[in-house]
């Protein structure tokens, strides 16, 4: 049995990135938890679509199999006006309560800001220090933000990880249809669809029906 924390800037990354990754986790018996990074505010949000949003966490960690969920409530899309050393702080202190062993977060090259710099402080608080539990991080995909970066070498998302996750898609996309307010229509990226087609062709990159991928940052064999 595992400890696994998974880092999402928002609330719907983490079903898009790892969510059939996170159910795999839960069936085997390891202990999942989610930390939010963000949330929605006034005025650009109503306090009904913010407790909604919420409400819709709690639907999708009981679909995922998470066992507990952290809210940092920052303001979403204002990362970049926190200081970096206060972010890096509040997830090492998720890191220091968890103490996972496995660590899933986003990808350096996202389009977003915000995943940009959750993945720093991230990086910052999995450093490799001793006496850390940590023993695997891994970097997760998201449509809409890592496919849309900027054709440079920095931002390629290379996996060298996948994840079967041919028994579990339909709980997955179960998961993702609890976020009414984020599902889009296809031909976008946050469709049910899309989300179907991009599990096909990562299986389809390892032979299997179905798969999420992911980028090794780390791991440390004892």
């Amino acid at each position: 049995m595992a400890r696994v924390l998974v880092v999402t800037p928002h609330p719907d990354d983490e079903v898009l990135g790892c969510g059939g990754t996170m159910v795999k986790h839960a069936s085997r018996g390891d202990e999942v938890y989610l930390c939010v990074v963000t949330k929605t505010y006034a005025p650009e949000w109503s306090e009904d679509e913010t407790r909604e949003r919420k409400e819709e966490v709690h639907r999708v960690n009981e679909i995922l199999g998470v066992r507990k969920t952290y809210f940092l409530n920052l303001p979403t899309v204002k990362l970049d006006t926190i200081p970096q050393k206060e972010l890096n702080d509040l997830i090492s202190q998720m890191v220091n309560e968890v103490q996972p062993e496995v660590v899933y977060i986003p990808h350096q090259g996202d389009v977003s800001k915000d995943h940009r710099l959750v993945f720093e402080a991230a990086m910052v608080a999995t450093r490799p220090k001793p006496n850390l539990t940590i023993r695997k991080v891994l970097c997760y995909e998201v449509l809409s933000e890592t496919e849309w970066a900027a054709p440079f070498e920095e931002s390629a998302f290379i996996p060298n990880i996948w994840t079967k996750i041919s028994g579990v898609l339909e709980t997955k996309l179960k998961a993702m249809s609890a976020y009414k307010s984020e599902l889009k229509e296809f031909p976008h990226p946050r469709s049910l669809e899309a989300i179907t087609t991009l599990a096909k062709m990562r299986g389809a990159n390892v032979g299997v029906d179905a798969a999420e991928a992911f980028m090794l940052v780390r791991e440390i064999w004892t």
